[in-house]
């Protein structure tokens, strides 16, 4: 295998976590190691909703606390809820700064909306849909002017190495479809920014390349992995038979669309006090029964945005006319599809994982903030705060051993033709397995069969690091899942309904116990 040695940090990753990582850790050299053209296959750049944020007199960040903390179903760290909202109208600011377009009111405020489970209008946005597209543009132009970084685009991690307590580097291949012989990198600190595991299952709003690789990869090396059964399942994506499905974003409803069944009747309003708005996991189930019943759910603009939706949520207009839809006239079909991972590498605040050397940040940490269900448009916001706490304590880290260096010498990477790729076939019954069995309602048998089936697919599968990475997350997902014998949040099981008493325990796991679970279950025919 080629060997590579940096002065540079290495960040995993490409999308909003990353960059602003990197623009942190400037004038520090940084490679970012990004599977597509820079912008693109990121989840950020698809995030519909917005920034969450205490942005005018009548909010505080101590109800935006307490909003997140309710949300996460007793899960939430309450200390990191306060660290995230203190930082959110700071953070706000410093995209403004940067160049990012927030609608904005005749008078200079922010336009806010409010989105399910807050208690009050506080989501920044950018022409009602836009958000993530517009930070990551900004973003973007700010990351090309900065000399400090290096994006090597087409290229993939696929493992890390380690000497049994420090991660020492990252190993990566070429990220098209033909492969090529792994390449070791060497950098001064690596920085896991990759992303989440929506992809993993056969109906989702992740970009295709976001199936859990970068939580398998650190899973595979020893890290520590926290809440991996809490998979957040978005009511609303447009069920038109796109894979991954379009996204009908949240803001609609906090906007006034309704959702009804086949027969027009507004289903929502005898489940909730909020109706439309109540937390995403209580929606999510309502689609899904109403799915499961034949019933066809439907989200319904047509009264209340009428024609602005054309103008004001062009992504989802765009959506539906490609698909025949016109959301003026016609309510829309949606489905409950996997979205958000609250789960992933256990860090804490300055965004440190357990193994030395080796830092998370994004979809693919787990830092308490989301708990059993993330609170809507937390999620940029956790990115924002945690990538810079990552980037400060990178430098800090980095700076105890070295000063500053000179700016270092770009990367030449030449892979060399050959290596393995995940099998379609492979993959495709890996994604069905997990919609199956691991959805939006959970069962002991369901989660057996699926901890089997991963079994067997990865037993049959020839040796490959993306695969395994895949198969590794999949398993913890599962495995937690198993082990956890109550309902809390968007981890609901049809056999132990109720929630436990008191606070939501947050136990670590590690791979090799969620394989040994997976191996017992996977020789035991009942």
């Amino acid at each position: 295998m080629q060997l590579h040695t940096t002065e540079r940090v290495v960040i995993v990753g490409a999308g909003l976590a990353a960059i602003y990582a990197a623009l942190k850790l400037a004038p520090r050299p940084v490679v970012m190691i990004s599977p597509d053209p820079l912008g693109m296959g990121a989840s950020s750049a698809w995030a519909q909703g917005g920034v969450a944020a205490a942005m005018n007199a009548e909010d505080s960040p101590e109800k935006h606390a307490a909003d997140t903390v309710r949300a996460g179903a007793g899960a939430v760290d309450a200390a990191v809820a306060e660290f995230v909202t203190s930082a959110a109208r700071e953070h706000v600011l410093d995209l403004t700064d940067l160049g990012t377009g927030f609608d904005r009111t005749s008078e200079g405020g922010y336009v806010l909306s409010r989105e399910a489970a807050h208690s009050m209008a506080r989501v920044v946005r950018v022409k009602g849909d836009q958000a993530g597209a517009e930070i990551m543009r900004a973003l973007i132009a700010e990351l090309r002017e900065t000399p400090s970084v290096q994006v090597l685009e087409g290229t993939q991690a696929v493992r890390l190495e380690t000497d049994g307590n420090r991660v020492t580097g990252v190993v990566l291949t070429r990220s098209d479809a033909e492969g090529s012989q792994p390449i070791l990198l060497r950098g001064s600190a690596i920085l896991l920014a990759g992303g989440g595991s929506g992809g993993l299952y056969a109906l989702t709003t992740n970009p295709p390349r976001i199936r859990g690789q970068v939580i398998g990869m650190a899973a595979r090396a020893g890290a520590t992995i926290a809440d991996a059964e809490f998979v957040q399942f978005h009511p609303t994506a447009i069920d038109v038979g796109e894979d991954p499905a379009p996204l009908a974003t949240e803001a609609l409803r906090g906007d006034g669309a309704t959702l009804i069944n086949r027969d027009g009747t507004r289903f929502m309003v005898d489940l909730h006090p909020d109706a439309e708005l109540a937390p995403r996991d209580v929606v999510a189930r309502a689609i899904f029964a109403q799915t499961q019943e034949g019933n066809r759910p439907m989200l319904d603009t047509r009264d209340t945005i009428g024609a602005r939706i054309l103008t004001e949520f062009p992504i989802v207009a765009e959506a539906c006319a490609r698909n025949g839809l016109d959301p003026v006239t016609q309510p829309i079909p949606v489905a409950a599809a996997a979205h958000y991972h609250m789960g992933g590498v256990a860090t804490d605040l300055d965004g440190r994982s357990a193994l030395a050397g080796l830092w998370a940040c994004g979809e693919a940490a787990s830092t308490g903030l989301h708990g059993a269900n993330r609170l809507a448009s937390n999620g940029l916001l956790e990115a924002l705060v945690f990538a810079r706490a990552c980037a400060q304590d990178i430098a800090k880290n980095i700076s105890q051993t070295t000063s500053l260096p000179d700016p270092a010498p770009l990367l030449d990477l030449a892979f060399q033709p050959g290596g393995t790729t995940p099998d379609a076939q492979a993959v495709a019954r890996l994604r069905q397995t997990m919609t199956d069995h691991v959805g939006v309602m959970r069962d002991a048998a369901g989660l057996r069969e699926a901890l089997r089936s991963l079994a067997e697919l990865e037993q049959s599968h020839a040796p490959c690091d993306s695969f395994a990475n895949m198969a590794a997350t999949a398993t913890l997902i599962a495995g937690a899942a198993l082990l956890r014998e109550e309902s809390r949040g968007a981890h609901c099981r049809t056999d132990f309904p109720d929630t436990d008493p008191g606070p939501g325990r947050r136990p670590p796991v590690l791979l090799r116990d969620a394989l040994e679970l997976r191996d017992r279950i996977a020789k035991d025919p009942t």
